[in-house]
């Protein structure tokens, strides 16, 4: 049904998910969770949040997809299996579930055909990244070795390094300035980026912090979380606006 300019855009958001570890929120219970700061990023911008639930059908993803004006893929604890992007695992961290990995992957592939507007976060854009055919980091401080710390002790409402912005990309256009600072909570990052992606913004160590395909209407993702800064950094905020506008266009 055609959406009238009244109405709120309507962005999918993806949950995490636990499929029985013990030491993950739900236990041994199968159980989704979120943190509540991607909904109420999303509600401050002026959208409607939808929380997507976990399928593998291909049918029921494009249901879901019908179903929203545009996309956040969120962060995760655990990381994506490397063997998605032709790596043997090297290091040890815990693996994000098969369902949720499935379910993003396949999500996010249909969402580019469709041009759907689309933000990845943290773990999201790495996702964006491995979808589009790039490959990551498996283990920062031990393959690339920065000299900033990415996995930073301050809270994560606090900004902890610089970001350079490439001009001339959409991030540029959005955030008005070459130069941000950001939060920063990971341990791996792009290495190889996707062939239909370009950089956006890098550490000043050389980490790769933001991308984007130059092709689409709206598809970026950042290596921060700005779902934690939105309520005093205009530049976070100015990301989630962005994409409920293109996401109203539709």
């Amino acid at each position: 049904m055609p959406r009238t300019r009244s109405q709120q855009p309507i962005i999918g958001i993806t949950s995490d998910f636990n499929a029985g570890d013990k030491d993950r929120p739900g236990g041994r219970e199968p159980t989704y969770f979120l943190r509540a700061r991607y909904v109420k990023a999303i509600e401050a911008a002026g959208g409607l949040p939808l929380i997507l639930p976990i399928t593998d059908r291909r049918k029921e993803i494009a249901k879901l997809l019908d179903l929203v004006d545009g996309l956040l893929i969120t962060g995760s604890g655990p990381d994506l299996d490397p063997k998605l992007y032709k790596e043997a695992k090297r290091y040890r961290f815990k693996v994000m579930s098969r369902e949720r990995t499935g379910f993003e992957l396949a999500l996010s592939k249909l969402a580019w055909e469709r041009e759907l507007p689309t933000l990845g976060i943290c773990g999201g854009m790495q996702l964006l990244n491995v979808a589009a055919g790039g490959s990551l980091y498996q283990d920062l401080p031990a393959q690339l070795k920065p000299f900033l710390k990415h996995q930073q002790q301050a809270y994560a409402t606090e900004s902890s390094h610089w970001v350079n912005v490439e001009p001339g990309t959409r991030l540029r256009e959005i955030v008005r300035s070459p130069k941000i600072r950001v939060n920063s909570s990971h341990h791996q990052s792009v290495k190889t980026i996707g062939p239909d992606l370009i950089i956006n913004a890098r550490a000043t160590d050389g980490v790769i912090e933001g991308i984007e395909a130059p092709d689409h209407p709206f598809l970026v993702g950042v290596q921060w979380h700005p779902e934690f800064l939105y309520t005093t950094d205009p530049v976070s905020r100015r990301l989630f606006e962005r994409l409920l506008v293109i996401a109203g266009r539709r």
